[in-house]
């Protein structure tokens, strides 16, 4: 065996001639600031009146003592300064609420500073006890006392309240080191300097923008009607179906109202193409009487901004709008960026559309999925054209009263266009609200978010076991909503899970309650109430789905006959009301159940008297059985102590019980499959 070797000489260790520029970090370091999208280049959201928390590492060298203030700037300049608590004495780690009172781009940033006050009653506290330097820290302490004093911010009552605290520290003849130390530290001195802090060394970090939208883009309920569905009939003696009106499907109005919804959501009113426009449960061969499908959008009779014929006129349209607000409802329309064939833009601008080798224009594909009778719009050939033509859209249906907007598969647009879009209409109209519709991969469902929808449907439709549940409500409560505010639906025209086509009433009843409950914006599609569950073979989806052909639900008759949810539904959106706890996304608390078929959460909300609004949501997610287990509430995180006891009053069954950090609870399908219940105020 060979021993030789070649020895190669290692590289010159390079030296850099320079360090790379870095931001100053100041006197007190500030870092880790959330919430903070995308380290800053996006806002974070919040609604009027909605608390969330801001949180930093503050921090300095040694031991003295630090502080940190928020500093909360409104639209026209005004800063709040807002206190900071430690939550991990030692660790560094701070936490403050913010609440901002109007709509609006607002600012904050966190201040790191000195405590002086703080590292002089550590010392003086450990050192007296000790009698160690009594005379030292005594005069020191007054010395702090009276650089407080001299602030030129603070008022005269402050001032002659640390002067006097300054001279009992000062007056060795009168009391004693630790009785001095006691009354300084305990009186009206500490009060005054914990509401307005001695700070030295201030240090800014960086402001970061919030945008403070109207309460409605947090908390509200959607319900969903194809308005030409609403007054559709067969006749009898034409065996035809005659269309829906907008004036017919506004007489479904009082009813959503009465139900609680805040919005009606309409899928598609333009004229609708005849080019391979689909039949009955999309097939290919539609006869002469089928609707089509309001998604395939464009005819010569009109495009985007054009109500189908059949439906009536712009003025039956104000109409609708005009009786939706009488009852305290808003309307939204659906924006679904994709044409018929048929559409004026396909004649008028070709350069709009992908066209193939074949010389054809490329109809919507989503293997193995086909859609023949739409064309996507391609954003990248006349991008000018096209974000100037949706913007004039979006401004004929907000000039005839539309303020949110749900959009149909954003995820299949560029999302800097979403986000000028948004922007520009914003710049006019801050009240627009817009729903994303991206069932699609999480990075592009939070980007959307990002740049500017203020909600988003979800993953909710297909999590259903608790470890599930607990894990997404985590998710979306979680660090997300800053700036996404999810929305949970059972159903839509396009989703019927297998737990709704076989879990029976049971499972309607629990998935609607837990998407009403777990966060602030949840919605159905018309005809939940009916618990309509036979799915289309092969598909998600309801059979004879509305989308292509009409529906008369004979509404009358089943209200009469008594098979419906909408008292469900009404119950459900009045505790909502009630109950401001349910307003809010991030307060959302699991709990402990022994049946892993039992989900338990809480959301609690402080309310400007002080008192605290406690929900307490038990489901069972098995719709087939009843179970009886025990519950087990985390005390702590409701606010109380582990053996106090407190009376619960269940809004599904009017019942009330008292509970603790153990209670017997029996939900499902004999009884109701889920309890909501609130603490009953003493």
């Amino acid at each position: 065996m060979s021993t030789d070797f070649t020895v190669v000489p290692s590289a010159p260790t390079r030296v850099p001639t320079s360090t790379p520029p870095q931001q100053p970090l100041g006197r007190i370091p500030v870092s880790d600031v959330r919430p903070c999208v995308d380290h800053g280049a996006r806002p974070a959201k919040s609604v009027v009146g909605e608390p969330f928390t801001v949180s930093a590492e503050v921090f300095r060298e040694g031991h003295d003592a630090v502080g940190a203030t928020i500093v909360l700037t409104d639209p026209d300049g005004v800063e709040r300064h807002l206190p900071m608590t430690c939550t991990n004495p030692g660790l560094s780690i701070w936490e403050g609420e913010v609440v901002a009172d109007r709509e609006g781009l607002w600012a904050y940033r966190v201040e790191g500073w000195s405590d002086p006050w703080g590292t002089w009653v550590h010392d003086a506290t450990i050192k007296i006890a000790a009698a160690i330097d009594t005379d030292l820290m005594r005069a020191e302490g007054a010395l702090v006392l009276d650089r407080a004093a001299a602030e030129r911010t603070r008022d005269e009552g402050g001032r002659s309240t640390l002067r006097s605290a300054a001279a009992i520290l000062r007056d060795l003849d009168g009391h004693h080191a630790s009785a001095a130390l006691h009354l300084v530290t305990t009186g009206s001195a500490a009060a005054e300097l914990a509401a307005r802090p001695l700070r030295e060394l201030v240090t800014p970090g960086n402001d970061l923008s919030l945008l403070v939208e109207r309460e409605l883009a947090l908390f509200g309920s959607w319900y969903e009607i194809f308005p030409r569905s609403e007054g559709a009939r067969l006749d009898p003696d034409t065996g035809r179906w005659v269309s829906g009106t907008l004036r017919t499907a506004a007489q479904r109005l009082p009813a959503i109202a009465e139900m609680g919804f805040d919005v009606v959501y309409l899928t598609p009113i333009h004229p609708i193409g005849t080019t391979a426009r689909k039949g009955p449960n999309n097939t290919l061969g539609a006869g002469p009487d089928d609707p089509g499908s309001p998604y395939a959008i464009g005819s010569p009779d009109g495009g985007h901004d054009a109500i189908h014929p059949d439906l009536g006129t712009f003025a039956d349209f104000d109409a609708f709008v005009a009786d939706a607000r009488r009852l305290g409802l808003e309307v939204a329309l659906d924006l679904a960026l994709q044409c018929s064939p048929d559409h004026p833009w396909v004649t008028e601008h070709p350069e709009w559309f992908t066209t193939r080798a074949d010389g054809t224009i490329a109809y919507a594909e989503n293997p193995p999925k086909k859609y023949q009778d739409i064309y996507p719009v391609n954003f990248d050939r006349d991008p000018a054209g096209v974000y100037a033509e949706v913007r004039r859209v979006v401004q004929v249906w907000i000039d005839h009263g539309v303020t949110l907007f749900r959009v149909d598969n954003p995820h299949t647009k560029p999302v800097e266009f979403w986000q000028w879009l948004i922007q520009d209409v914003a710049r006019e109209h801050p009240e627009v609200i817009w729903l994303s519709e991206a069932f699609t991969k999480p990075a592009m469902m939070h980007t959307l978010a990002k740049v500017g929808f203020q909600q988003s449907y979800t993953y909710y439709a297909w999590r259903n076991t608790v470890p599930e549940l607990v894990e997404y409500g985590t998710e979306v409560a979680g660090e997300a909503a800053a700036y996404m505010r999810p929305s949970f639906w059972p159903t839509t025209h396009d989703i019927l899970t297998p737990y709704l086509q076989f879990g029976g009433p049971a499972a309607w009843k629990v998935r609607a309650a837990l998407a009403a409950t777990m966060v602030p914006t949840w919605g159905v599609y018309a005809g939940y109430e009916l618990m309509e569950h036979v799915a289309r073979p092969g598909a998600e989806e309801q059979i004879d789905n509305e989308k292509y052909e009409f529906k008369d639900r004979r509404w009358d008759e089943v209200a009469a006959s008594g098979g419906s949810l909408a008292g469900w539904l009404t119950m459900l959106n009045r505790v909502r009301r009630e109950h401001p706890g349910l307003q809010l996304l991030r307060n959302l608390t699991f709990h402990h159940v022994d049946d892993e078929n039992l989900l338990a959460f809480s959301k609690s909300r402080t309310l400007p008297d002080g008192r605290t609004d406690t929900v307490i949501v038990v489901a069972n997610v098995d719709p087939h059985s009843t179970r009886e287990s025990t519950l087990r509430l985390d005390m702590a995180a409701l606010g109380m102590d582990w053996a106090d006891r407190f009376e619960v009053e269940d809004h599904v069954t009017g019942e009330r019980w008292h509970w603790g950090e153990a209670n017997y609870v029996r939900v499902g399908a004999e009884a109701e499959p889920v309890h909501i219940v609130s603490v009953v105020s003493s």
